[in-house]
């Protein structure tokens, strides 16, 4: 199983980034997955995730309502789209799969059985 995270840069503040997490050997259909972040001195924090059940998605207060997690079941590929950043929201993002993802009770994670190599976004003036 591997999941290859992408789309990582350096932008300003205000601007947007689209990370992408190809699959294989898993399908992203048939398990719950999630975007975590990761700030220095920090606790990785799961910011989005996307059930499997009912495709019912969930966002951390952080995030809401600037990012969107999306899945592409032809490409078995995974987005976060990524408006409105703010330079706290620089980090390293991993994208991960088969874990608990419960939208209702706003509960995702920590633990996923797989995980992609985290991407760099900066966000800087």
């Amino acid at each position: 199983v591997q999941l290859q995270a992408s789309g990582g840069g350096s932008v300003k503040p205000g601007g947007s980034l689209k990370l992408s997490c190809a699959a294989s050997g898993v399908s992203l259909d048939d398990h719950a997955i999630a975007w975590f972040r990761q700030v220095p001195g920090k606790m990785r924090e799961g910011i989005s995730c996307l059930s499997s059940s009912d495709s019912s998605t969930y966002y951390a207060d952080s995030v809401k309502g600037r990012f969107t997690i999306s899945r592409d079941s032809a490409k078995n590929t995974v987005y976060l789209q990524m408006n409105s950043l703010k330079p706290e929201d620089t980090g390293v993002y991993y994208c991960a799969a088969d874990g608990i993802c419960l939208p209702a009770l706003g509960i995702v994670g920590p633990q996923y059985d797989h995980w992609g190599r985290g991407t760099l976004v900066t966000v800087s003036s």
